[in-house]
């Protein structure tokens, strides 16, 4: 379904406009809410009984209730919970940057708990990217289409942490809200979604790219067009990192903080698909059954499947249109910053599995796929089994993604 502009209307009654609008966005509401309960309805589940790994057999230990709600405070849960209470104390936090944290900090004047503050934010960030997914998917493809995407990317194995104390859901939200906004031909408040993106991480400044894209594409390419006032919108992208660069060199003096933090992880630009050899090198090193031979089987495994789907939104009969391409375009860039950086470490695509997640063009194409039956069924089975699992396994406290 080809994307229309609001300039491109037919003259209708503002009324008439407002109530087809406010329609589409209550049915959009409606899917999300759907699928959000769903499966949230599966975390509760999985909540409940981790307990179990917990107490023991046959224990008559009984657990306080506030156990179902802790359990979820893990890994980097806590890096966020210590910047919004102390702030940056050492340049290494600055890996994590800082629209998040100081979301949590303020909502925790009602809260009492930041931790909590970052629960609520994650959730209702959640429901907000399944609302505007359904809602950009079906203008520009429809809304079977676009009710497969939403379900996708809700059963995908990671997308727990888009309802954790992370920053995911926020910052899927506003790249989302950013793409909404320029299909729409909103290019300022586009840049303002895409502003709050870099705020919340570095990656959101790949934003500009898909932008240009659309910009020139709505213009018809026309040099004249490209150089009106509204195209100077796209500068405020990057200024997210802009702002956090510069609070890093009065902080810690040196602008570039939250890029020498990667060294903590041992993260360093490397050419594409290189942590993909690293990661296959150590899984044929190592015994099959050990703990990083699995690990980068899991990793490995997320970044072939996302690195399958991203090429076919460029070739074959998946790929997306001329009218649609700033969707493939962002997936490529997306799943390049993911990959660029692998860690030197002996999980060369640590936390990629999560990361990946963020590639939601990706989506789009399985969702298309998706309408073979079999393929449907499939990956709603196995991603279900491995939601379980993934799930178990950060409840529990162990290391994940």
């Amino acid at each position: 379904m080809a994307h229309v502009a609001y300039t491109d209307l037919p003259t209708t009654p503002v009324p008439a406009i407002l109530t087809r609008q406010a329609s589409t966005w209550k049915h959009a509401f409606g899917q999300a809410a759907f699928v959000y309960g769903l499966t949230h309805l599966l975390y509760l589940g999985i909540t409940y009984l981790s307990t179990l790994f917990v107490v023991g057999n046959f224990s008559t230990t009984a657990l306080p209730i506030k156990t179902l709600v802790q359990s979820w405070n893990r890994w980097d849960t806590n890096q966020f919970v210590t910047i919004a209470k102390s702030g940056y104390t050492g340049s290494w936090q600055t890996a994590f940057f800082p629209l998040y944290p100081l979301l949590e900090r303020g909502l925790a004047y009602l809260t009492r708990d930041p931790y909590i503050s970052g629960l609520i934010i994650a959730n209702l960030a959640n429901i907000g990217v399944l609302v505007l997914l359904y809602k950009l998917v079906a203008e520009d493809f429809g809304q079977e289409r676009a009710t497969l995407t939403t379900l996708y990317l809700a059963l995908y194995p990671a997308a727990f942490f888009l309802s954790a104390a992370y920053n995911e859901s926020l910052f899927l939200l506003c790249v989302l809200g950013c793409f909404y906004c320029f299909r729409h031909g909103n290019w300022w408040l586009a840049g303002i979604c895409g502003l709050l993106a870099s705020l919340t991480r570095s990656a959101g400044v790949l934003l500009v790219v898909p932008f240009c894209y659309e910009y020139a594409y709505q213009q018809r390419f026309a040099w004249r067009k490209l150089l009106r006032v509204e195209s100077l919108s796209v500068i405020l992208i990057p200024f997210g990192v802009v702002l956090f660069a510069i609070y890093c060199w009065l902080r810690f003096h040196n602008p570039l903080a939250f890029s020498s933090a990667q060294s903590v992880w041992e993260r360093h630009l490397r050419p594409p698909l290189f942590g993909f050899w690293s990661s296959f090198k150590i899984i044929l090193h190592r015994p099959i059954l050990q703990f990083d031979s699995i690990h980068n089987v899991i990793d490995l495994g997320a970044g072939f499947i996302i690195l399958a789907l991203v090429v076919l939104a460029f070739v074959g009969p998946w790929k997306f249109r001329r009218q649609t391409m700033s969707y493939a375009l962002y997936g490529l860039m997306a799943f390049l910053f993911v990959v660029l950086f692998p860690s030197a470490s002996t999980f060369p695509l640590q936390s990629q599995t999560r990361l990946v997640m963020e590639t939601f063009p990706a989506f789009i194409v399985l969702a298309a796929m998706g309408k073979e039956q079999k393929l449907h069924l499939t990956y709603v089975v196995l991603a279900s089994g491995l939601t379980v699992f993934f799930l178990l396994q950060f409840l529990t406290g162990f290391w994940m993604v």
